[in-house]
């Protein structure tokens, strides 16, 4: 039996017997947790577990927002607090080398991480290209201003997640850096010509679009689609998204419960579906919310199944890793440039 084209969280450290029933009856694609769910290394593999046993899928994709700084779902004191985006940023900038090697040895260290857990997608790397006057929401998550700067650091994250066996999920296609609004709370609205996107926001994923995963941004881009934004805009998805930057990969929503999005759940899995993302992202744990993703979530077939596939197929096994040594290298690299309380 196949599974609902839908990735879904859960409310607490372990399952309740209504969970269970629901993920056995309407069989996600997949799982997401947050610090709710999080408490000791033990405790989180086990969840991860009983997931996987609900669904019946030793593989079923598991995945967290683990970025480092501010967004960070495992921390201390079971696990170690990694840099935000902008330190690789502010690195790069003094030394191009240093600020590629630092990003990809942060991210092989979360990967040995997650995989210690059976967490096997991380949602990261991000490509978003902040302006002055954005919305802080991304704000030091950024790996900066410029669009080949944000690509190139991206890429090297990607790297060390997966020569830790994770996969990455790209965010926030096709561009949160002008956002003047956290999605969480309201839709933002960008006005910025469709040149100008293309040269700047688009730019940094289109050298990134043979990545396996990407998450959408609930965000208007009124030269494109006034009236959407592009996680349920067709017009993004089908002519810049999957034209423009040439993503080929699965693509999933940002959270469908964010207040970015009108109309109920129900609804709104409805027009993300139309829009043509591949999966719906649902995260609060809401076992009602989740009920609605589920009614409205088709199955998952076609196009979208062969995408799942190939982003599932693509996960390497890791490579070995000292993480003493890869630790103690990564923060003499931040250590060097004067950044270690950034």
């Amino acid at each position: 039996m196949g599974s609902r084209a839908f990735i879904t969280g859960v409310s607490g450290l372990e399952l309740s017997a209504a969970e269970r029933e629901f993920i056995r009856e309407e069989r996600p694609w997949g799982f997401i947790l947050f610090k709710r769910n999080i408490e000791t290394p033990a405790q989180v593999a086990q969840l991860v577990q009983e997931l996987r046993n609900a669904i019946g899928s030793a593989e079923a994709p598991v995945l967290i927002d683990q970025e480092g700084g501010r967004v960070q779902r495992l921390g201390p004191p079971h696990w170690p607090v990694y840099p935000p985006g902008a330190v690789f940023g502010a690195l790069y900038d003094l030394d191009r080398a240093a600020g590629l090697s630092a990003a990809r040895l942060s991210a092989r260290l979360i990967a040995a991480d997650l995989l210690e857990l059976g967490i096997t997608v991380d949602c990261l790397p991000l490509a978003d290209v902040p302006v002055e006057g954005a919305d802080a929401v991304i704000g030091n998550r950024a790996y900066g201003t410029e669009p080949a700067k944000v690509a190139a650091i991206a890429r090297a994250v990607t790297e060390g997640l997966e020569q830790g066996g994770v996969l990455p999920v790209l965010k926030h296609i096709p561009g949160h850096g002008r956002a003047t609004a956290d999605t969480h709370f309201r839709l933002p609205e960008v006005d910025t010509p469709r040149g100008e996107l293309e040269r700047t926001d688009f730019a940094a994923f289109q050298s990134l679009a043979d990545l396996p995963m990407a998450m959408t941004a609930h965000v208007v881009f009124s030269a494109l689609d006034p009236a959407h934004p592009a996680t349920t805009s067709a017009t993004i998805i089908e002519q810049v998204i999957r034209g423009v930057i040439g993503f080929q990969g699965l693509l999933m929503s940002d959270d469908v419960s964010m207040n970015a999005l009108a109309g109920s759940i129900a609804e709104r899995t409805r027009d993300i579906v139309a829009a043509g993302c591949d999966m719906v992202l649902h995260c609060n744990g809401k076992l009602d919310e989740m009920r609605e993703v589920a009614r409205e979530t088709p199955e998952l077939s076609g196009k979208a199944l062969e995408r799942a596939g190939r982003a599932l197929a693509s996960r390497r096994a890791p490579q070995p890793l000292d993480r003493l040594a890869a630790r103690a290298e990564l923060d003499a690299l931040i250590n060097r440039a004067g950044m270690a309380g950034a």
